[in-house]
């Protein structure tokens, strides 16, 4: 792909003046793109905030942001692990298009590894492709998009898509704080071991310098140029280290659903929750939170394969499984849209929306053209945002083709169409055909009960479908494993326990 285009601000200028043909000069500056910031944390599972039901963690900021905009109850993931749906964010396209389909962001660039699916050890039924590690410099981001309609870009916090060279820097920021290879931090308190990441007092903790460095890049802002704003959160990730203050305070907690019951995570939690807090004071200090657009998500669902002082670091219940599983724990998030003025306040839509429709959304909401060569998966928020007008979509998708034993996970591809769920599970089948399961998310959120023998013509339409879009994105697909051997011992049934070390907290 060719990344050259022409200046996107001057040609929506051009278009308006041309448009408002009657319009006087003062009519066109008073109308002002609007400021965005992209606020995304790391791990966050959907039942990790009092928005969604959590009675553990305590997230008054993400009640007050739900309040201000709208909240989504069915949010996806283009992928349940980080690097893939970062690189969803960021181009628009589904993860299996880009070719980033594992969180190998911190590996050494593979640009000329064959990346189709050959053989695999011998307990895996099948073969499964390989992912990119980095994200290619020929994609045009939605930073690059906004920069040339005059935006000031800014990246601060975790990136995890490739090492030196593509960075964000590469990709269309102006400015990068922090945004390198890292999966997870080297030390939540300084000093972070981060070069782009300046270091605090002793101590101090790398969810408040984030915040800091992105309070202080707001101050420096000027409000005729508007500024798109990534606080990428590191926190909820490993490893799991917070305040001990913090930890006291959650271990005199009790969750009365039984569920959560980690101390480190809820101190984390709760600092993610500051963040937000400060960065919403700041836009109210400034007076422009009317002009700015806010979008809270998460990468993918909680961490449930870790296991942190004898348990694991949060609980998705009722949604099964978690992080790197591609059943509703792993891959449902939370999302809140704010924008004063535009958004109705406290509103809750039940559309299901995936991280590849914000590059589309951002377009239209700031009148950014979108570049010709730049095939876009998702589709636009604009108008369920703004006016509540339902989408016209059919189906959501995410692929997902490896094996992941920590998690459970068996190579997958899954489509949601209204009120179902179908994954097509490669090799689980008779003679190593796929495996189908069903479930009807509105009366069995917790996946538990398939009802593919039942529903055998929404399945056949289903899997049409999800065929279908798999070609549309040229998919890379598990095949038959030649080196597979019937009765080898399976990693699979071993308990996924990877025992945490009581990392310092200060």
């Amino acid at each position: 792909m060719i990344k050259t285009l022409k200046t996107f601000g001057l040609a929506t200028l051009l278009a308006s003046v041309l448009a408002c043909g009657s319009h006087t000069k003062k009519e066109i500056k008073t109308v002002k793109q609007p400021n965005i910031i992209f606020f995304l944390v790391d791990d966050m599972g959907w039942m990790d905030t009092s928005i969604n039901g959590s009675e553990y963690y305590e997230t008054p900021n993400m009640e007050r942001l739900a309040k201000m905009g709208m909240k989504f109850t069915h949010a996806y993931a283009a992928n349940p692990l980080c690097s893939p749906t970062r690189s969803s964010i960021l181009t628009g396209q589904d993860p299996a298009r880009v070719r980033i389909t594992m969180p190998g962001g911190h590996l050494p660039p593979n640009p000329n590894q064959d990346l189709s699916a050959k053989k695999g050890a011998p307990w895996q039924k099948m073969a499964t492709p390989d992912s990119r590690t980095f994200l290619t410099t020929n994609q045009f981001t939605i930073a690059e998009a906004l920069k040339e309609n005059g935006y000031t870009t800014a990246h601060i916090g975790k990136w995890h898509l490739g090492q030196k060279g593509y960075w964000p820097e590469d990709h269309g920021f102006d400015i990068n704080i922090g945004g390198q290879q890292h999966p997870g931090p080297p030390s939540y308190f300084s000093p972070y071991k981060i070069p782009n990441l300046p270091n605090g007092e002793k101590h101090e903790y790398i969810t408040d310098r984030v915040t800091k460095e992105a309070v202080n890049f707001l101050d420096n802002q000027t409000k005729d140029k508007p500024f798109f704003l990534n606080v990428w959160q590191y926190g909820v990730h490993a490893p799991y280290q917070a305040p001990k203050e913090l930890i006291a305070k959650y271990a005199a907690k009790k969750d009365p659903r039984g569920k959560q019951n980690s101390p480190i995570m809820g101190g984390m939690m709760e600092k993610v929750d500051e963040s937000l807090g400060a960065i919403l004071d700041k836009l109210e200090a400034l007076d422009i939170m009317e002009d700015t657009v806010i979008v809270f998500y998460s990468d993918n669902g909680g961490n449930m394969y870790d296991v942190v002082n004898g348990d694991f670091p949060t609980n998705n219940y009722p949604l099964s499984f978690g992080k790197g599983n591609i059943y509703e724990g792993g891959i449902r998030v939370p999302c809140i849209v704010s924008w004063k003025g535009k958004i109705k306040p406290h509103s809750t839509s039940d559309e299901i929306i995936q991280s590849t429709d914000f590059y589309p959304t951002l377009l239209d909401i700031t009148n950014t053209k979108q570049n010709p060569e730049q095939k876009l998966d998702g589709i636009s928020l604009s108008d369920l945002l703004t006016k509540q007008k339902p989408l016209n979509r059919k189906a959501v998708f995410s692929h997902f083709p490896h094996y992941v034993p920590a998690t459970g996970n068996y190579p997958t591809t899954a489509v949601w169409h209204e009120d179902y769920k179908l994954l097509k599970v490669y090799g689980e089948g008779p003679n190593r055909t796929p495996e189908y399961k069903l479930f009807n998310l509105k009366e069995d959120i917790s996946e538990s009960n398939n009802i593919a023998a039942n529903e055998e013509k929404l399945v056949q339409s289903m899997t049409k479908m999800l065929d279908n879009y798999l070609n549309d994105i040229d998919a890379l697909v598990p095949v038959k494993n030649p080196n597979y051997k019937k009765g080898s011992k399976s990693k699979f049934g071993i308990p996924p326990i990877f025992p945490i070390k009581n990392y310092p907290s200060y």
